[in-house]
């Protein structure tokens, strides 16, 4: 009798849950870079994606108001800290998305585990979020410094390519890029000749490319992104450092906008790995035409299709469990596979991973493409199962709990 008693209780309460009613609206904070480095990669470009994800969900809504906010964190952990702490604390905000530069990344995931909101790093690349820096609100979304590093690392050094040089932006990005790729080339069989670290938004590559010419490595990979990896792909040309096949470029982490930036030209067959391309299939494509009306005619990045992405289940979520609680709506989130139009098939695991295929890319050439967006051809596919470090790996004390 007292089990029946205690599973009509629980009964009771999934019911009133489920039932429950959200009071307010719910605020969304696209914290993100507006104006450094990466503002091309995310930015203007993250907010639209989460206004089309408040307006998608406008629907299926159910009652349920949203508002998105924005604000620039200027890539300084202790800006976007204060800006995370004003939004929670006196503003509302129940979640925040974007999140790129993983410094400030790791520090608003703490800050929103402390709050109890929920943290939704689509732009954060470091792998530590979901390994020793793991949070039962946090969930990371698109890609990390593992999942980047194992799909370029391992084909490379499959076709020859098994002595590397690492050229790293000297923060959080930079270190576990470094560190997860390198730890792959040595699994894969290769070998590690040397790196060196610079600042972010350095201009002058000159001395670090010419100590990465002297290592004769048979790879250069880039551990950075944005303006940084622009700027060191240009100088590397001037150098000639690839010039007769002597070295290869590895850009660990490069998008679509790097891509047009440097033409074609410059970045024909180089590989890149990403869960998103606009040109993958008709969902990809729909959606990326969207926002690309309200966006000028660019095409969207990864990250930006993250933002939408990882907002919308949020926003569903919030809607299913009647309550904006971190814990909860993180836990309704990985209760069930999500159909995503944009990722596929993502399966959110206990350590805050949101797993997915991975795509290996390779740069067209220029007579290749049909038009100024048409970048990419598709050279592997990587099952999600496949495509991100596995959860008894990653150190996060999450998972060691429920063993």
């Amino acid at each position: 009798m007292k089990t029946v008693l205690v599973a009509a209780a629980l009964l009771a309460l999934g019911l009133t849950a489920a039932h429950a009613e959200v009071q307010g609206p719910v605020r969304v904070g696209v914290l993100t870079d507006m104006s450094g480095p990466y503002s091309d990669q995310v930015g203007a470009g993250s907010v639209m994606a989460a206004r089309l994800a408040a307006e998608d969900f406008a629907a299926e809504a159910r009652g349920v108001q949203v508002e998105i906010v924005a604000a620039d964190h200027q890539n300084k952990p202790d800006v976007g800290s204060a800006i995370a702490r004003r939004w929670v604390d006196q503003e509302g905000v129940s979640a925040i998305v974007d999140l790129p530069n993983s410094g400030v990344g790791l520090a608003v995931s703490n800050i929103m585990r402390e709050r109890n909101r929920v943290s939704l790093n689509s732009s954060t690349m470091s792998s530590d979020l979901t390994g020793p820096a793991c949070a039962p609100t946090t969930v990371q979304w698109v890609n990390d410094t593992w999942s980047q590093g194992n799909a370029i690392a391992r084909g490379l050094v499959r076709q020859g390519d098994d002595s590397w040089f690492f050229l790293t932006v000297d923060y959080a990005l930079g270190h576990t890029l470094e560190r997860d790729t390198g730890a792959m080339v040595r699994q894969s069989g290769g070998t590690v000749a040397g790196s060196v670290r610079f600042p972010l938004g350095s201009t002058d590559f000159g001395a670090h490319l010419l100590r990465a010419q002297s290592s004769r490595a048979k790879v250069v990979a880039l551990a950075m992104t944005g303006t940084d990896l622009i700027n060191t792909i240009k100088q590397a040309g001037e150098f000639g450092l690839t010039r007769g096949g002597r070295q290869q470029l590895a850009a660990l982490f490069m998008l679509i906008t790097d891509v047009h930036t440097l033409g074609l030209r410059t970045t024909q067959g180089m590989l890149l790995a990403s869960p998103f391309y606009w040109d993958l299939d008709e969902r990809t494509r729909a959606w990326s035409r969207r926002w690309s009306e309200r966006m000028g005619g660019r095409m969207p990045t990864m990250d930006q299709a993250g933002v939408y992405s990882a907002t919308l289940a949020y926003l569903r979520a919030v809607r299913d469990a009647g309550t904006v609680e971190g814990e909860a709506v993180v836990a309704r989130m990985r209760a069930a596979p999500i159909d995503d139009p944009l990722f596929g098939t993502v399966t959110i695991r206990p350590d805050g991973r949101a797993v997915h295929a991975m795509h290996v890319f390779r740069v067209k050439k220029p007579e290749e493409s049909r038009g100024p967006w048409d970048l990419y051809e598709r050279v592997e596919t990587i099952p999600a199962e496949q495509a991100f470090r596995p959860l008894a790996e990653g150190g996060c004390p999450l998972v060691q709990a429920v063993r």
